[in-house]
């Protein structure tokens, strides 16, 4: 009897063949030994880990980071004896907060007893504040215990699973990082192998606020200590941005200036704030979106290739690739700019200022002074409350030089990489071909490769947290923000946020469910079109 077709396929209206359903299904099965197998050979997995989730209470750690470690563990790719400790001020059991993990665990895998087994390695430890330091003396004496017996328990091997390495992961707000560093650093470094600190965006809300947390964090580790985590860098589409890049011939042909007419890098959620209106206003969709996220994917998407070397090397070399892009970057002037606030947006009980003119929607253009981009418009757009949720590149190509033949109405080529949803992730060209019949003229069509077809993407593919974990456990930096990286960023950022502050800019109103405001048209026209006059 044949294997019973997924389930994602019929939804799309798709049979594949069964012998292709089976193909698919044993490439993935030996992509993840693969992973397993070469992790396996790491010298860091065959010593003792221990984990201490400081902020374990909150919402982060409950829905990211203990539902990732799950996903390692299920995964076999954390080391056997591996002890995760939460840390946090509420007073919990080790119980308590077991049975409060569970059911966004239950959301991973309906494996009740391995579920069970990952919990059994959570432990939990209290102190005053996230600055208590002896809250953190007592929980460094009980790892120390924890690795003691782990040398005990393989004896055999003590020479070399002698090591025990600590990942710290701050699930804290950043004006806490300066105060938690500081005691991890004072009372809970490991004495026999790495410590790495894993931070979480913001960092900053402007250049000077960003220096001031880079400088707090760097009293206390290391760079290579530290992985600042953009969640946007684990997602599979833009891992992908490298290999179609840098992996395909044609491609060297087209990323350029003399090919490309403008490039649109998007971001749309259909739902508002969702009671996080409080946390959010500080903040607005220029920080809270485009600054980080989508900048990290310009700089990926734009990038020169990076030196070949081993993979430490490798991890330098592409994020001085990306820090070379943000050099060539000038400050976004406020005419390149365009603000939009959903009506209802004040409605959020948990926003105090009814008056805010906090942006919900923006759009921004920038330009990048290098041989390659010079000239090309980049437009970044990113908004909540809108009409559909999705994350994209679409790159806009100029004119074939005989367009004339077929008169004024040629189709645009374009390039079109879909992040999300996660299920519809897909790289599709529109290209121009013959209509079928007597006529001639051109008609666009799409050449498309749809990810979740290829490779079942919603069953088989790892979420960006849980491939970012692994990546710090390996010391793999490439995926993580550096500083200069973020101070350049902020250079490029802070000038517009400014001038939208100090002059108390308006926002444009648009309903929700809009697809944007309404003026958002005219501008993108004239910001996308002004490319040849520059």
């Amino acid at each position: 009897m044949p294997p019973r077709p997924n389930i994602e396929y019929l939804s799309r209206g798709v049979i594949p063949d069964a012998g292709y359903v089976t193909q698919t299904l044993n490439e993935n099965k030996q992509k993840e030994e693969s992973i397993s197998s070469i992790v396996r050979e790491e010298a860091w997995y065959t010593e003792g880990l221990t984990i201490v989730v400081v902020g374990a209470s909150g919402d982060l750690a409950k829905r990211k980071t203990y539902p990732s470690l799950f996903d390692l563990y299920s995964s076999k790719l954390l080391p056997r004896n591996t002890v995760i400790w939460g840390y946090a001020r509420s007073k919990k059991t080790h119980e308590s907060l077991r049975s409060g993990l569970k059911p966004f665990l239950l959301d991973r895998s309906i494996d009740e007893d391995k579920i069970d087994a990952f919990l059994s390695t959570c432990f939990y430890h209290s102190g005053q504040s996230y600055g208590d330091l002896e809250a953190y003396k007592s929980l460094n004496e009980m790892i120390i215990e924890d690795e003691y017996e782990n040398v005990n328990r393989n004896y055999a091997d003590c020479i070399r699973n002698s090591r025990s390495n600590r990942l710290f992961y701050f699930a804290i707000p950043p004006n806490r990082f300066g105060e938690a560093g500081l005691q991890v650093k004072k009372a809970a470094m490991a004495t026999n192998g790495w410590t790495r600190v894993v931070v979480e965006k913001p960092f900053g809300r402007d250049l000077q606020t960003c220096k001031e947390l880079l400088g707090l964090l760097a009293r206390n580790f290391e760079e290579d200590q530290l992985y600042r985590i953009d969640h946007y860098l684990g997602k599979e589409m833009i891992q992908n941005l490298l290999v179609f890049r840098f992996s395909n011939s044609w491609m060297d042909w087209l990323w350029h200036r003399n090919a490309i007419s403008h490039v649109e890098i998007c971001f749309k959620e259909s739902i508002g704030t969702q009671g996080r209106g409080g946390y959010f206003d500080q903040y607005g969709i220029i920080r809270d979106i485009i600054q980080n996220h989508l900048m990290q994917v310009l700089t990926v998407l734009t990038m020169e290739p990076p030196n070949k070397g081993s993979a430490k090397e490798l991890g330098v070399s592409i994020r001085d690739a990306k820090v070379a892009i943000l050099n060539a970057m000038p400050p976004i002037p406020l005419s390149d700019c365009l603000l939009g606030q959903y009506k209802g947006y004040t409605d959020d009980p948990t926003i105090e200022d009814k008056s805010t003119t906090a942006p919900t929607f923006a759009a921004v253009r920038c330009f990048i002074n290098t041989p390659r981009w010079e000239g090309v418009p980049f437009i970044m757009i990113a908004g909540k409350a809108l009409d559909e949720r999705k994350a994209e590149i679409t790159v806009h190509f100029k004119k074939p030089k005989h367009s004339s033949l077929f008169g004024s109405c040629l189709p645009q080529n374009k390039l079109t990489i879909k992040i999300q949803p996660l299920t519809d992730a897909a790289i599709s060209l529109k290209t121009n071909i013959k209509s079928p019949g007597f006529q001639s003229s051109p008609v666009s069509t799409d050449l498309q490769f749809n990810y979740n077809h290829q490779f079942s993407m919603a069953s088989n593919n790892p979420d960006a947290y849980t491939r970012l974990i692994l990546d710090v456990l390996r010391g793999r930096e490439m995926s993580f923000v550096r500083d200069d990286e973020l101070r350049k960023s902020w250079e490029i950022f802070t000038p517009l946020l400014q001038q939208i502050e100090q002059n108390n800019i308006k926002p444009f109103s648009y309903m929700p469910g809009q697809s944007a405001p309404d003026q958002f048209h005219d501008f993108f026209l004239k910001k996308a079109s002004n490319a040849s006059k520059l």
